[in-house]
């Protein structure tokens, strides 16, 4: 008889968990991104970035970032320049440039570190960028915007611009897309020189000869030619002279 019971008591209690079990979520496996992760899909999915992504191509950065990305733990943040913000740059700007500037400005569109929007908002200006300068000196980024709207615009110190929307926005990658070329200031910052200060004069330089210089040089030395042929004609006067009353002084004598 007491076997009996404890089998229902066993029963009772199994039956009893099966439901709480059966109701408990289970938690999902985390998932991870283990193949390499293709930015330039992602930018031919957007079918407005064809020279951004010749550019990519021909300075070799495309190259870098898709290795950076990939081998990095920090995340990469990519602005997208769209065909048009190209078209609006001045008429041979990137013609202009020599070849490591190219790979400079590209760089410059690159950040070696995931942002979200709302990160970029937060982050301690200037942001720095993939690319440095001769010295190693670092170009940045500065960010402004309402947190309220999502609302971010980035500006390099010679334009400024709005981040229009995201082409991706999910870690390890965020693509940005922006309607205007960033120009970083130490390619495209205006040098300034002293206001006011007197231009060099060269020493090899000839002076005018409308000059008034010129002309005080030019009258002094006819005046000099002169002087010196009245010299030579009185001379030979006296001489003729002296000769002619030597000759008659001896016809006398």
């Amino acid at each position: 008889m007491s076997s009996s019971i404890y089998s229902y008591v066993v029963l009772f209690f199994l039956f009893s968990i099966v439901p709480y079990i059966q109701s408990q979520p289970i938690a999902p496996a985390p998932t991870t991104e283990t193949s390499p992760i293709n930015f330039t899909a992602v930018l031919e999915t957007g079918h407005q970035f064809t020279t951004f992504m010749r550019l990519l191509n021909t300075t070799q950065v495309g190259f870098q970032v898709s290795v950076q990305l990939n081998s990095s733990d920090q995340g990469m943040t990519i602005f997208a320049l769209t065909d048009n913000a190209f078209n609006n740059l001045k008429p041979g700007t990137l013609n202009g440039l020599t070849y490591q500037q190219q790979i400079q400005l590209m760089l410059y569109h690159i950040i070696p570190k995931y942002y979200s929007l709302s990160d970029l908002l937060l982050a301690s200006n200037p942001v720095r960028t993939q690319a440095t300068g001769q010295e190693g000196g670092v170009f940045g980024l500065n960010f402004t915007g309402q947190a309220q709207s999502n609302q971010v615009n980035v500006s390099t110190g010679v334009v400024e611009t709005r981040i229009n929307n995201a082409l991706r926005q999910q870690f390890p990658l965020a693509i940005y897309v922006v309607d205007k070329v960033l120009l970083p200031e130490e390619l495209f910052g205006t040098k300034t020189t002293p206001t006011g200060a007197p231009a060099p004069k060269s020493i090899t330089s000839s002076p005018d000869a409308d000059s008034p210089a010129v002309d005080k040089e030019h009258k002094s030395s006819g005046s000099n030619v002169k002087r010196t042929s009245l010299g030579v004609v009185l001379g030979f006067i006296w001489f003729c002279y002296s000769f002619i009353y030597i000759y008659i002084y001896l016809l006398k004598h």
